[in-house]
């Protein structure tokens, strides 16, 4: 049927038979040719000095080609050899000092991926020992600092007033200040308080991240495994004092990423090695060495909630810590976004947040799924979960009384618009039978329900744009620069631009990214493109239907109001014409094609300086909510999954069947954050950073019934009023599991993962 493939059809995504099935060509499946393989020598201290590296015994080796130092990239590319979104501050080999354990501090480029790795062994490095800064405590002591001063990159201009700033590993703090949240809470009847952590755990997605790099007639060229192409673009050119139109980024489908390929990654010394040399350069990450590009966030949260007498809730105040490891990345960007919903989605009179990203001697972290709201939902869903059950009340019921409704206007200062956040707590709840009576289990056997509640904000200001070349025989051709990392954008794009045009979606060819064919992106992220490039292909699609409409007026004599676009072509009374027999005549050619293009810019209203509030902070919310049913092992402390529901507001869901799958993959990600994943480190050493060790849900973790629930709150700006949903169902996992726990058994657990032994520990502590 032709509408399954137009707006609100179950249309399968269209690669997913060779996404299955291995038939989809990565960027690592990609040949080098007569190019060099590149291995990295990593750093064995966590802060130290670089005396020295010695690198004759790796040169001497057979099939080395070259041994490349930071020192040597810094003496030909000097202080551009720094990079990062907010801060310029990461080398792409250190040159001065090693920040963290595994840092890189020379490239081997070799004939064979083997003799590369084998001479990076074989490279040696002298150190002079500095004082490590180990974690958020340390930092913010401030007896050793990781940088010497705050380097802004020119990529956030708002940062630009830190430049220069010194003694300190603080490189950014939001505060958010509504009413007199202290005085609001000596003044109320109850107060509940909390430390939480949230630990760093890594992405792990299947496909491992790697660039390809070559130099062509003075072009630097470069395949890469990257959500953000575009950026990717603009810092090479940075990188090596190159005209926009000199450098080229092209992407594949990327086999999963979830934040762990964006910004800078391997693109900058790829970029660097090849143009520097002069040789094409395949640089892969090994599975081991992924632990150590990028992870997210650990953070730490101390925070209170308080209600008056009668219930309401008067105050929440947070302070809230995130470890941004050695390198800054997007931290800066993460703790202001986060830290604005850290007092969730309600109805308080006062809040009080501070939010900082703080330095340590760790591998750097950066966005991950959710974009660091799961880390403060499990702040503030932990908090009202137990105010709740401090006045008598009915957890979901509490909640369910405070929460933001259409048009109020919440702490940080922005107003309410398509954030259903009743609708999708209403449905989790009937679904895991919230009204209905709990068999509590016996013996060893205790079984519980919780809720949580989601709200984060997406990424804005930016930029969309696309173009649309409708082909003469009624296909068409979609250039947009959102990469398919698996999250379908693709199919849902074409079924857009299909709807619009009223074709089948299975004509249109959408074109991978590549920056000298396909128009200027911000990013791939924060579940920004279906809102984003969603609204371009709109446009886009609609400018094409009215140069159509106008191309068959003049055929049939009319004005262009009269003329009817339909599937079978266009139409004036009785008359009609198929799109091709239109455009051919137009062209008197076979193959000509009509060209659109169309821009897609959101905006915000800039925080308030002194109060951190602002009118328009995102172009719109995520609203969603989990409800979990689970029993505990009080002897083992095993958790077993008996059901679990995530509900989103998605606006309008343009493929049901996609947003199904990207509830349910989020949720599923989500149990692994509150039951399983941590990156542990000791002294600066991450002693997990392998699959044999890092441990992740199986198949056997999984509920044992999943129940994704599609609320649909329509927006008005957006593409048939949809918004995005990748991070949605993620945010209020690890509450909603910890407060099922401590219905079963009577214990909060504040500290993720939420383990078989710190259940066990807790239930004992308790006794």
């Amino acid at each position: 049927m032709l509408e399954q493939g137009w707006v609100g059809g179950r249309r399968a995504r269209f690669d997913m038979v060779g996404r299955v099935r291995g038939l989809v060509s990565h960027v690592g499946d990609q040949p080098v040719g007569a190019g060099a393989h590149v291995a990295l020598h990593r750093g064995t201290r966590p802060h130290a000095l670089i005396s020295a590296v010695h690198v004759e015994d790796a040169l001497a080796m057979p099939g080395v080609y070259a041994v490349v130092t930071g020192a040597d990239l810094h003496k030909q590319l000097g202080d551009r050899l720094l990079t990062g979104p907010a801060f310029a501050d990461q080398p792409g080999l250190a040159y001065d000092k090693v920040r963290y354990v595994g840092e890189p501090v020379a490239a081997v480029l070799a004939a064979d991926l083997a003799a590369a790795r084998a001479a990076a062994d074989a490279v040696w490095v002298e150190y002079e020992e500095l004082t490590p800064v180990y974690d958020l405590a340390d930092a913010l002591e401030g007896t050793a600092y990781v940088h010497d001063e705050l380097r802004p990159s020119s990529v956030f201009g708002d940062l630009g007033h830190l430049r220069g700033v010194r003694d300190t590993n603080v490189n950014y703090e939001y505060n958010l200040r509504h009413g007199d949240a202290a005085a609001a809470r000596a003044a109320g009847a109850h107060t509940v308080t909390g430390e939480f952590w949230a630990p760093p755990t890594h992405h792990v997605p299947i496909e491992l991240p790697c660039t390809i790099a070559w130099v062509d007639a003075g072009r630097l060229e470069m395949l890469s495994t990257t959500q953000t192409p575009s950026y990717v673009r603009q810092t090479i050119a940075d990188l090596l004092d190159l005209p926009l139109s000199r450098v080229r980024v092209t992407t594949r489908p990327l086999g999963g990423s979830f934040g762990a390929k964006m910004y800078d990654r391997l693109e900058p010394l790829a970029a660097a090695l090849a143009w520097t040399t002069g040789r094409k350069v395949r640089l892969v990450a090994s599975r081991e060495e992924s632990f150590l590009l990028t992870t997210r966030h650990g953070v730490g949260v101390t925070s209170s909630m308080t209600a008056d007498a009668e219930g309401d809730l008067v105050s929440a105040i947070a302070d809230v810590r995130y470890d941004t490891g050695a390198y800054a990345d997007v931290g800066p960007r993460i703790a202001a976004k986060s830290g604005m919903v850290a007092p969730g989605p309600y109805r308080i009179a006062n809040a009080t947040v501070r939010s900082r990203c703080v330095y340590t001697n760790k591998p750097s972290a950066g966005p991950f799924r959710g974009f660091g709201v799961p880390q403060v939902t499990w702040s503030h869903e932990s908090l009202i979960d137990e105010l709740a059950h401090s006045l008598g009340e009915d957890p979901y019921a509490f909640r369910r009384k405070h929460l933001l409704r259409e048009g109020d206007e919440a702490p940080m200062g922005t107003r309410m618009h398509s954030a259903d956040f009743v609708g999708c707590l209403d449905a989790v709840a009937n679904a895991i039978g919230w009204s209905e009576p709990l068999d509590r289990g016996t013996g060893r056997i205790r079984r519980g329900r919780g809720v949580a509640v989601g709200v984060k904000a997406v990424l804005t200001p930016t930029i969309a744009n696309a173009v649309l070349q409708l082909n003469q025989d009624a296909s068409a051709t979609l250039l947009i620069s959102t990469v398919d990392m698996g999250q379908g954008s693709d199919t849902i794009m074409a079924q857009i631009a299909a709807d619009v045009l009223r074709m089948s979606s299975e004509r249109i060819h959408v074109v991978r990214a590549d920056t000298d064919a396909t128009p200027y992106d911000t990013i791939t992220a924060g579940s920004r493109s279906t809102y984003h490039t969603g609204n371009a292909v709109r446009r886009v699609a609609e400018a094409m239907r009215g140069k159509l409409l106008g191309l068959a007026a003049e055929r049939f004599g009319v004005p262009a109001g009269e003329v009817s676009l339909t599937p079978d072509g266009l139409r004036h009374a009785d008359a009609e014409v198929s799109i091709s027999d239109l455009v051919h005549s137009h062209f008197g050619a076979r193959g000509a094609t009509l060209t659109t293009e169309a821009n897609y810019t959101s905006d915000w209203v800039p925080y308030d300086k002194e109060t951190g509030r602002s009118a328009k902070v995102t172009e719109h919310w995520f609203a969603g909510a989990i409800g979990v049913r689970l029993a505990v092992d009080t002897a083992t402390g095993r958790v077993h999954l008996e059901h679990l529901a995530v509900a989103g507001d998605v606006g309008r869901a343009i493929n049901p069947r996609l947003v199904e799958q990207q509830l349910s993959g989020a949720a599923i990600m989500g149990i692994g954050h509150a039951l399983f994943d941590q990156l542990v480190l000791d002294q600066g050493q991450l002693i997990n950073g392998t699959l044999l060790d890092y441990q992740l849900p199986s198949i056997k973790d999984l509920p044992d019934e999943l129940t994704p629930i599609i609320v649909e709150s329509p927006h008005d700006t957006g593409p048939f009023g949809a918004k995005g949903v990748g991070e949605t169902g993620i945010l209020g996992v690890a509450p909603a599991i910890a407060n099922a726990i401590r219905d079963a058994v009577g214990v909060r657990l504040t500290t993720l993962p939420m383990t078989p032994e710190s259940v066990v520990a807790a239930l004992e502590e308790r006794a």
